[in-house]
């Protein structure tokens, strides 16, 4: 296995808008991240993940960038940009940017350019057709409800948008758009960035045919993803991207891959490719998801969850990495999703941190995680902000006319608003996070759950992921050590082994409310014990059989 940096390192997710304000407007900022600098390095993470920062109209929260090289005015300028990336550094912790080069916005100067005629020398840097019968294109459906395509009445023709209608798709078909691309890479690169984390990155090549989808039972829509997803020239562009740019710096790399398997993702990561470090994967996140998609939220088994785990660990092992999270800007609160986040929030917190951070991979922490904050559920659809959700709820309710309570149920379990609540740093008013009015609403619950108070509390979450995070950073085991999955069946007990040479780790997670048994396979055999980590009181008690608390987790270390 090679060493590498990134292998062992913690990143932690900052969601600028709703991390730190410093200026009292109700937005977080740049300058409210350097206030917190200290925070993170207490917490022992290695790298901060910035969602966008870029210029932008803020359609989409910043995933529709008009300016690649500037600073959204909100969260301050370039000056405070380069004085957080230096504040970091000096802490001994780097900087991730988010890159968004599937789209752009539709105010960015190239679009802008694109628009004005056929034959403008930007025209090409997106993704332009003529109607077909009177009609669109194709019948694709956009992630974000609607057609995939906008008619422009100026050049008679339409431009495609997998996202929102201000989210143009870019031509990756285009060298001179790669270029570009590449060249604004390359700034960023050499001003010090440690990285980048990249947005849907495997939806930049189309299937150029540009056929109709495959409209589902109750859609009006083609289900366009087969000819955007993973797309015939991705990993030209990914290797090409390697070699003129991510090559040239000893930087971490992960893409954000939508509708990949092991042995997709291994095309993107494997160790002799030359594309990316490690991808995000979604299988996970789509458990429970049902008819009406992740709005359906219906329960889900251990079982499912082991199953997907394991086949990711197992199918990326020598050859690839993995990317673990539970949570982050698109998705619901862990605890609320796979834990309780009422009666045993602390314990099913510790709990999941526990099961995620002993496997192989290079764990995510989203913020606000390292203290249990929760889902929040808004009196009405008026303070949601979320693009997706407000146009899910305009076509179910209102074109569809569906049951307002049962949509709302959909949004409380899985939208996006969710993650995107203000961290909750004290017990003052608007939890510390703004003297002003916070962008959305702060979660009710900041008083109970909060910063400072898990900070005085030495058996917090806070602390719990603090220790996880030092267990990491002094055991070699816990990065590149074998993981096994034991117990495969057991719809309470997610139990699994980490082997290195002679060592061996037995991480046991209950995600139950009820207690459960215990028993240790009999081909695990050890000559000494100890027990490295519980979110419970542990006596030295007989492991080979054991009762697990309700959300109980144990990490016990075998020497042979």
């Amino acid at each position: 296995m090679n060493k590498k940096w990134w292998k062992e390192s913690v990143v932690y997710q900052i969601y600028p808008r709703s991390f730190n304000d410093s200026n009292g407007d109700g937005i977080g900022d740049l300058r409210g991240i350097i206030e917190k600098l200290d925070y993170l390095k207490e917490l022992g993470i290695d790298v901060i993940w910035l969602s966008p920062v870029y210029k932008s109209p803020n359609d989409d929260n910043g995933y529709d960038i008009s300016d690649y090289q500037n600073i959204m005015d909100e969260f301050g300028s370039m000056e405070d940009f380069d004085e957080m990336l230096s504040e970091a550094h000096k802490r001994g912790m780097k900087i991730m940017m988010d890159l968004v080069v599937n789209h752009s916005s539709d105010e960015h100067k190239w679009f802008v350019e694109s628009k004005k005629s056929r034959d403008n020398k930007y025209r090409d840097y997106y993704i332009w057709k003529p109607g077909k019968d009177g009609k669109e294109p194709t019948n694709w459906e956009s992630f974000f409800s609607g057609s995939t395509w906008k008619y422009d009445k100026n050049t008679d023709e339409y431009y495609l948008h997998l996202f929102s209608k201000k989210q143009p798709d870019l031509n990756w078909e285009n060298p001179k758009l790669r270029r570009a691309v590449y060249d604004m890479m390359d700034w960023w690169l050499s001003k010090g960035v440690d990285g980048f984390r990249m947005d849907v990155i495997n939806f930049i090549s189309k299937d150029q045919a540009y056929l109709d989808g495959e409209v589902h039972k109750g859609k009006k829509y083609g289900d366009g993803a087969k000819y955007c997803m993973n797309g015939p020239r991705v990993h030209e562009f990914l290797q090409e991207m390697n070699r003129e740019v991510l090559s040239k710096y000893d930087i971490m790399t992960v893409g954000e891959t939508p509708g990949v398997n092991p042995e997709i993702a291994k095309k993107y990561v494997g160790e002799n490719r030359n594309e990316l470090n490690m991808v995000f994967q979604f299988e996970h996140m789509d458990l429970g998801s049902g008819p009406n998609g992740k709005w359906s939220d219906l329960p889900w088994k251990l079982t499912e969850l082991k199953a997907i785990m394991s086949k990711w660990q197992k199918g990326l092992e020598g050859d690839g990495w993995n990317s673990l999270y539970w949570n982050n800007h698109d998705q619901p609160r862990v605890v609320s999703r796979f834990g309780n986040d009422k009666e045993y929030r602390v314990k099913s917190a510790k709990m999941l941190a526990t099961c995620l951070h002993m496997m192989q991979g290079t764990p995510y922490i989203y913020q606000g995680e390292e203290i249990g904050m929760t889902n929040v559920a808004f009196d009405s659809i008026e303070e949601y902000k979320d693009i997706e959700t407000l146009n899910m709820y305009n076509e179910a309710v209102n074109e569809q006319g569906k049951d307002h309570e049962e949509v709302m149920k959909g949004i409380y379990g899985r939208g996006r608003d969710n993650a995107r609540t203000p961290v909750q740093w004290d017990d003052s008013e608007n939890a510390g996070f703004t003297t002003g009015k916070p962008w959305i609403n702060v979660n009710s619950n900041y008083k109970e759950i909060n910063c400072k108070k898990a900070l005085e509390d030495k058996n917090s979450i806070f602390h719990y992921y603090k220790k996880l995070i030092d267990i990491r950073k002094n055991n070699d085991i816990v990065v590149y050590g074998r993981y096994d999955l034991i117990l495969d069946d057991h719809e309470k007990i997610y139990a699994y082994t980490r082997t290195l040479e002679d060592e061996k780790l037995l991480v046991i997670c209950n995600f139950s409310e009820q207690t459960s048994e215990f028993k240790l396979p009999e081909d695990i055999t050890y000559n000494s014990k100890k027990l490295v980590i519980s979110n419970y009181e542990v006596d030295d008690c007989n492991i080979e059989e054991f009762t697990l608390k309700p959300y109980e987790a144990r990490v016990y270390n075998f020497k042979k």
